[in-house]
């Protein structure tokens, strides 16, 4: 009898790659669409309300908060979205305990948050918050590359309820979202001009801003507006990163009050974001005013500006506006006590809200137009050292719009409302003015040269438009000036001073890859004529052709090569793989390989031979990169009641790593 010559399977014959978690926190976030399903354990033991995904301190985190009926320990669930098997987390799940407190008596109920960490870049997310027995509804998040260019996009003056129809204006605001999002899916950030609501402690409009699912979707960067600021709610439906909540930076210098208040900053790739209270701006309230938040804004720069290409300021109450606020007292206040420290700062970009109209100033150096001879509209500017760029957005709900006042005698500049020489119906200090009473959004995207700023229009004069419906003019005709059409746009490029600024983009290096191939030619590994022994059994004996592992990649991950046969055939007549057995060896060494242990043949021990899978080779975490070369000596051994004939097996080869 010959049993003889079984192919090796070779490369896709059941080879595969298998992946590891890596992660410390494992990542997710779809398409962005509505929750998934609720898990098989709704939550039954809290009602789980006010859900908001928020920023982190920088793009590797988020934060999550929401109200909870009841007081009991919960924490946020997150895995790779890949990950969930029909609606179902995981097992090792990654979960982050949630902290927080009793909501003040107007709210009820609890308020909890937690910090997302670890998070990869390019990768969907689905989370939940609450605990076993009480699940919230699933939602998701995506994360993408963690350097270089993207967009944000900067919502001003939702106010909700301030329409008279809170209804209405969350539609309003539903609708601005859902046009942005829509338009820009790939924007990172949503940033807040404040006025989320226009009663502080008014629970039902809250629930009607945080109602949109974008809000559970894409990181939202809170703001505190002044119709934010007279209660708890804000800071209960909100954590912030690296916030700092100091008695200077609340308007009556008492954190313990029922006011919200506090200075943040973040880093998202390569801006530095700072966000300031900016309902605090005179110490006579009690607070530490704009001297503080100067003081604040000098800190974080001084600290942690060399870490990003781009500071961008965000805080509610508009300093160069030209509607109903622009000539307020604390906003005289403001446009004195700010400028000249944001320009010798180096800060690139401020944005605002308030005066729910939109404004793009001319740049500002040291509280005057940097120069004179800046036309209005100007799509491209450059500014010198210490041009900064104002922005003003407008109402993103369409609640409430203020109309463009008049400029008046008080100067050009500082503190005067006085009238821009250029455009004498425009203040002295803004480069575009636009009020329709139509919602808008401000994009800016984010550029290794340049920032682009633009205001797109996200509705019309038709509903939603609670402003509009309750009688209020409206300038804007669909065909001319339709939903996503731009109000205004400019890009700042950066300013270089006299020296030649050199950039080169370094990508993350090649991580490697691994890989396996048969060595020579993919044939027959003839095991001749079996022998007969002892009168009971037969023998054959022969050499795998070798296997060649190359393993280049950078992050030294373990792997491994095994195989298994199948049985041996000769068409009707068979007999089982267990009787093949092997002893592996190196034959190159390379890439940490260390050969497999031997396998006897099953005549031998009764057992499975390579009828299961067994270990050729493989290597631990950490090996040197490089090639090996894997062999293995073959012995089979097969009882003598076996059946004449040429018998064929398949050796099949797969390569597993992490």
């Amino acid at each position: 009898m010959r049993p003889k010559q079984f192919p090796q399977a070779h490369g896709p014959a059941r080879r595969r790659m298998a992946t590891g978690a890596t992660a410390a926190l494992l990542g997710m976030a779809v398409a962005f669409g509505g929750p998934l399903a609720p898990s098989a354990a709704a939550a039954d033991t809290a009602a789980l309300t006010g859900i908001v995904l928020g920023v982190g301190a920088d793009e590797t985190q988020r934060t999550v908060s929401w109200y909870s009926s009841a007081d009991t320990a919960q924490k946020i669930q997150v895995a790779p979205t890949a990950r969930l098997s029909g609606g179902g987390f995981p097992a090792d799940a990654t979960t982050f305990d949630a902290l927080g407190g009793a909501n003040i008596a107007s709210s009820g109920g609890y308020n909890r948050h937690a910090t997302i960490t670890g998070l990869k870049e390019n990768t969907a997310y689905s989370y939940r918050v609450g605990g076993e027995g009480g699940w919230s509804a699933t939602y998701s998040f995506r994360t993408q590359d963690f350097e270089g260019e993207y967009d944000f996009l900067f919502l001003g003056d939702p106010q909700i309820g301030s329409s008279g129809d809170t209804a209405e204006d969350q539609a309003g605001w539903a609708d601005t979202l859902d046009v942005a999002t829509r338009a820009n899916p790939d924007a990172e950030l949503l940033v807040s001009g404040g006025d989320q609501v226009e009663s502080a402690n008014n629970e039902s409009q809250w629930n009607a801003f945080l109602a949109p699912d974008q809000l559970r979707q894409y990181p939202f960067a809170a703001t505190i507006g002044n119709h934010d600021v007279g209660g708890k709610a804000y800071e209960q439906h909100f954590s912030t990163p690296n916030t700092d909540n100091s008695g200077a930076y609340y308007s009556n210098g008492n954190p313990g009050s029922n006011t919200s208040g506090g200075n943040y900053w973040y880093i998202y790739k390569d801006v530095l974001f700072i966000d300031l209270n900016s309902n605090s701006y005179s110490t006579s309230q009690g607070g530490g005013g704009d001297e503080a938040h100067t003081k604040y804004v000098t800190d974080v720069i001084s600290k942690h500006g060399d870490e990003a290409k781009w500071k961008v300021l965000v805080y509610h109450h508009s300093i160069y506006s030209p509607a109903a606020h622009a000539k307020d007292g604390d906003n005289k206040a403001r446009r004195v006590d700010f400028p000249t420290t944001f320009s010798e700062l180096g800060v690139d970009l401020v944005l605002q809200g308030h005066d729910h109209s939109y404004t793009r100033s001319y740049l500002i150096k040291n509280g005057e137009k940097a120069d004179p001879d800046e036309q209005p509209g100007t799509a491209d500017v450059h500014p010198g050292p210490g041009g900064v760029l104002y922005v003003t957005a407008n109402s993103a709900s369409g609640s409430k719009y203020y109309d463009i006042t008049k400029p008046d005698n008080s100067g050009t500049s500082g503190a005067g409302n006085g009238a821009d020489p250029l455009k004498p119906e425009n203040y002295w200090y803004n480069s575009v003015q636009n009020q329709e009473h139509v919602r808008t959004y401000v994009k800016v995207q984010v550029r290794d040269d340049k920032l682009v700023v633009e205001n797109l229009r996200s509705g019309t004069c038709e509903a939603p438009n609670a402003s509009v419906e309750n009688g209020s003019w409206c300038d804007n005709t669909t065909a001319d000036r339709p939903v996503g059409s731009v109000v205004d746009k400019v890009s700042i490029h950066p300013y270089h001073g006299d020296s030649q600024k050199l950039q080169v983009d370094v990508p993350d290096p090649a991580p490697g890859e691994f890989g396996w191939t048969i060595d020579g030619y993919n044939g027959l590994v003839d095991l001749g004529t079996a022998k007969e022994v002892g009168g009971d059994h037969f023998t054959a004996t022969g050499r795998i052709n070798p296997i060649v592992v190359s393993d280049t990649r950078r992050t030294l991950s373990p792997w491994s090569v095994s195989a298994d046969v199948s049985d041996f055939r000769d068409a009707a007549k068979t007999f089982s793989g267990s009787y093949l057995g092997w002893s592996p060896y190196v034959l190159e060494s390379g890439a940490g390989a260390e050969a497999g242990a031997p396998v006897a043949s099953g005549y031998d021990d009764q057992g499975k031979g390579l009828s299961v899978s067994r270990g050729l080779g493989s290597a631990e975490q950490g090996h040197a990169r490089g090639k090996a070369k894997l062999g293995a000596g073959l012995d089979l051994k097969i009882p003598d009641t076996a059946r004449k004939g040429s018998y064929r097996a398949t050796l099949t080869i797969t390569a597993l790593s992490s």
